[in-house]
């Protein structure tokens, strides 16, 4: 009976308690609500977002709450290089180990017959160069502990492949095969690497207002940001010799 016992106490979700995070784009969306999720089970969470006043909101939204861990941030433009060194000087300062590693800053777009140079070059260094760029610094910092964990935001549209949408979903299928080949770079390192791509889910990012956003939620149409939240917590809490590698998670009636 002792060993059943322990066997079923083994299958508990791994506490994420005094963990060190870092999540891009966590001012907004999916990153706001995985930011404090977190840390309101335990982590202590670096966030950051392009926005002052975003940032401002999402710190202000906790101030009064009792967490388990804690919530902080800055803002950077993580197209850049400036604004990566900028992100992980500030995490250097701040955490004498990273943990887990979430990349979900993103900007949603059009099609190629959309834009000029200028406003592509934008969405893919923040969407694609961006995950790279501080997945790069992120590895670097987990090797030396043989441990830690990176989940990518990516999107169905890699797989939809939508008309209309050409340039994001070249950043979103960028992301797709660039988690699938990292991993087989860093697992042997002890590093974690999982993939998340969410159907449709009521953020910023919808071209619908908030109001339609709440009833395509109502009807089962679209995810809340709190769903995918969720879906991190769930990866990032499971034993060692447990890899979740891609997620693909869709509202009840999103049938594509």
């Amino acid at each position: 009976m002792e060993s059943t016992v322990n066997e079923y106490s083994s299958m508990l979700p791994v506490s994420i308690h005094g963990k060190s995070v870092i999540i891009t784009g966590g001012t907004t969306g999916i990153g706001r609500a995985t930011a404090v999720l977190m840390a309101f089970q335990g982590a202590n969470v670096l966030i950051v977002g392009e926005d002052p006043a975003h940032l401002q909101d999402t710190i202000n939204s906790v101030q009064h709450e009792q967490l388990g861990g804690s919530l902080t941030g800055l803002t950077a433009d993580l197209a850049t290089e400036e604004g990566v060194q900028r992100l992980f000087s500030a995490a250097d300062k701040q955490f004498d180990k990273l943990d887990v590693f979430v990349n979900n800053a993103a900007l949603a777009y059009q099609g190629v017959e959309s834009g000029n140079y200028q406003e592509w070059q934008k969405v893919i260094n923040t969407n694609l160069l961006g995950y790279i760029a501080c997945t790069r610094h992120a590895v670097e910092r987990m090797k030396k502990h043989q441990e830690g964990h990176i989940v990518n935001i990516g999107s169905m549209s890699a797989d939809v492949r939508e008309k209309d949408s050409s340039i994001y979903v070249a950043t979103k299928s960028g992301i797709q095969g660039f988690s699938e080949s990292l991993r087989k770079e860093v697992n042997e390192a002890g590093i974690k690497v999982s993939l998340i791509e969410p159907g449709a889910v009521g953020t910023d990012m919808q071209p619908v207002s908030l109001e339609d956003q709440r009833k395509k939620e109502e009807k089962l149409e679209m995810l809340k940001a709190e769903d995918i939240a969720a879906a991190v917590l769930y990866i990032v809490s499971q034993p060692k010799r447990c890899d979740v590698v891609d997620l693909k998670i869709r509202p009840h009636l999103q049938l594509i």
